[in-house]
Formats: structure tokens, sequence, C-alpha cells
């Protein structure tokens, strides 16, 4: 596929100015005519202009969002989609996001699927994403299909963002306890130190021990700082890596508190995936496979895996998860509930409900356990700095020569 630039005329002979996707000249040429566009001129852009075009800056899961719910409310009105699409691409303020539907919708007005043409996008559209439209369009229940797309995302939209608060305070206080500490040992500890210096006398073991830091810090600086980012850029690296991330997961799920709430967050998203694939329409298999790649968890990500496989083999739903320590016992028991009913996703949309109220009493109580913690933290760093320091005050009429 190439990207044309066009300069038509429509019927009320008006100039237009765009850009469309197309295998070729003709093609591209037959899609402005189809559109009841006269051709004045049509040229490809060059590869490196096309790659760097589609490398523009990604789109927000809240423009998804809000894409989703408009098209599904759109479409349930009876409006076309090529019409729908061209309204909702008109009214994008982000430039990365209109240019992937007007992609999207060029797709679409040369004959090919909607999915199809989101399938092409799959920075923006995920396989979930693709694989509920696709089966939406199968059933002839897209605009019902979308809208259940866009109540899952919002879902998950308010559980990251519940998350993230959470998580954005214990973080900020950290790094000022540290950035503070930071400041007293390299600019107020090298003071103090000079003063000591003439006391001719040896210094408190802790209060020696900080001003060699403190010279050692200022002699390596730009050493450490480099270190410092190595070091992290590498973890993240090596957390990127499908080893690394295995060793990651597991490690998270063993941590004392966090851990639990890591675990709670990886089962309500796997909970409300598998219930929003079951419901529309999507195969067993083909949903395990999904849901195990968005669990955001490699340990879930393996169990959901060998579930699929026991599945394939003849073993219930319930049965297979059952064999995996990583789904607790009363998720297994609601499957195996909507397994005899014939309601699993209502169950498991029930699980998913009852997780995301897990998880908000964790993060409250954590909140609430962390404020104190963190005072401490912050009293224990920079209040063991001041005290090294004021000790040899303390003990002045030790440590003063005459």
């Amino acid at each position: 596929m190439a990207i044309f630039k066009y300069q038509a005329r429509d019927a009320s002979g008006k100039l237009v100015i765009g850009q469309l996707e197309a295998p070729d000249e003709q093609a591209a040429s037959a899609s402005l005519i189809n559109r009841d566009l006269m051709v004045v001129n049509l040229k490809a852009n060059s590869p490196a202009r096309t790659a760097k075009k589609r490398r523009q800056g990604k789109v927000k899961s809240q423009e998804l969002v809000v894409f989703t719910r408009q098209l599904a409310t759109m479409m349930d009105a009876g409006l076309p989609l090529v019409q729908s699409l061209t309204a909702l691409e008109e009214q994008t303020e982000s430039p990365s996001f209109k240019a992937v539907l007007r992609r999207v919708t060029e797709r679409v007005e040369q004959g090919g699927s909607f999915s199809e043409s989101l399938m092409e996008h799959p920075k923006v559209f995920n396989r979930l994403f693709v694989s509920m439209v696709q089966a939406g369009e199968t059933g002839g229940l897209l605009a019902e299909i979308l809208d259940r797309v866009a109540s899952y995302l919002e879902a998950t939209a308010r559980l990251k963002k519940k998350v993230k608060s959470a998580m954005m305070y214990p973080v900020i206080v950290c790094v000022i306890a540290l950035g503070i500490a930071f400041f007293l040992i390299i600019k107020v500890i090298p003071i103090f130190a000079d003063i000591y210096k003439d006391f001719g006398a040896k210094l408190p073991g802790p209060t020696q021990a900080l001003i060699a830091l403190s010279d050692w810090l200022r002699a390596y600086i730009v050493g450490v700082l480099i270190g410092g980012a190595a070091a992290i850029y590498g973890l993240v690296k090596f957390k990127g890596t499908k080893r690394g991330s295995q060793i990651w997961d597991r490690i998270t799920l063993k941590f004392p508190v966090f851990g639990k709430l890591v675990h709670k967050i990886a089962l309500a998203r796997f909970a409300r995936t598998f219930s929003a694939l079951v419901r529309s329409g999507v195969p067993i298999l083909e949903t395990l496979r999904i849901v195990g790649q968005s669990s955001g968890n490699t340990v879930v990500e393996h169990a959901v895996e060998q579930t699929a496989a026991s599945i394939e083999r003849g073993d219930n739903i319930a049965m297979a998860m059952g064999l995996h320590p990583i789904f607790p016992p009363i998720l297994v028991r609601m499957v195996a509930a909507g397994e005899q009913t014939g309601k699993v996703d209502v169950m498991l949309e029930k699980i998913s409900d009852f997780y995301d109220e897990e998880i908000e009493a964790t993060l409250s109580g954590l909140t609430s356990l962390i404020e104190p913690l963190l005072i401490v933290f912050l009293g224990v760093v920079v209040g063991s700095i001041v005290i090294c320091m004021f000790l040899p005050i303390f003990k002045l009429n030790e440590i003063v020569q005459f």
C-alpha cells in the first residue's frame, strides 16, 4: 500500500486537497472517482516521507475511548459507517489519530471491511479491538459491539487512572526526599566539614562516614549520575525482554502488599477482557489467546496459554483454569457456575466488578497506610543526615582541643 497526495474538484467545483492509501495510482484514482471527485493532480509520496508520516505521535487511550463511543452512537442512530468515520475524522484534533482515521475511511471506501482496515494500524487498534469488531461485523451487531468495546475501554481506563493516582503521591514524596538528601550531602555537608576540620579532633563515626560519602559523591558526581542513568536504562531494557518481563512479573507478585494488588489488577483485566470477548461472540480459543496477551502479566499469560491447550484437549474452562494457582478458587467456581448456566460472560463481568471493588478498597487502604510511612521515611532520611552533622556539636567538650 502507498500514500497518494491528490488535488480534486467536487461536484460544485470546489478544490479538495488530501491524501489516501491505495495499492497503486489506478486504484487511488478509482477511489476518488467513486467519491464523486474529479482528479486534478495525483502523486505518490516517497517511501521515506510515508514512513515518517506513519511514525507520528501515539494516540491517547482517551481519544480512542471517545472515538469508539461516538462511532457506536452514530451507527446505532442509523448513519452509514463511512459517513460516521468521516465525521469523526473531521472533529478529531489529534493529527496522528486524524491521519489514522483518514486511512481507515479510505480503506473502507475501497471495499475493505472495517476490521481489516483497523488491522492495518495495530499500534492504535489492538488485537482485542479488531477481534470484537470482526465478531460484530460477522453477526451484524457492529453498533452493539462497538458500544461494548467503548464500555470495556472506559472501565480499563478508570482502573488504570486509579492505580496511577494512588502511586503518584508516594513516588513524588520519595523523589523529593532523595532530592533533599542529595542536596544536603553535596552542598551543606562540605560547609560543616570545613568547620569541624578546625577542631583538630577525631569526629564521631557517623559524621566521618557522612563526610566521606559527601567527598566521594562530589569527586565522582558525573560518574555516579551516568552510572545511575545507565543502570536504570539497562533495567528498563531488560524488563522489556521476554525473559526480563517474566522475572519482573514473578517478583512483583511476591511483594508483601503490592503483590496482591498487582495480582488483583491482572485478574480484573483478565475477567473483563474475557467477558467482553465471549459476549461479542469471539471463539473461545481466540478469546484466550487475546486475553493472555492483554492481561499485562506474563505469569497470567502463561497460565492462560496452558488453559487454552487444556481446552483444546477437551477440558472445560473451569477445569482447565483450576490447574493453575494463579487463578483463585472464587474465580474458578464462578466460571464453573457460568458454564453450567450458559452465562460465562455474565459471571466473568461480575468477577471483574468484584475485583475492581477489591482494588479500590486496597488502594484506599494503601493510601492511608503510605502517608504516615512516607512521613517517617522523609524524617528518617533527612533527620539522619541532620543528626550526623550536629553530633559533634553535642559532644563539643570532648572533641574541641584548646
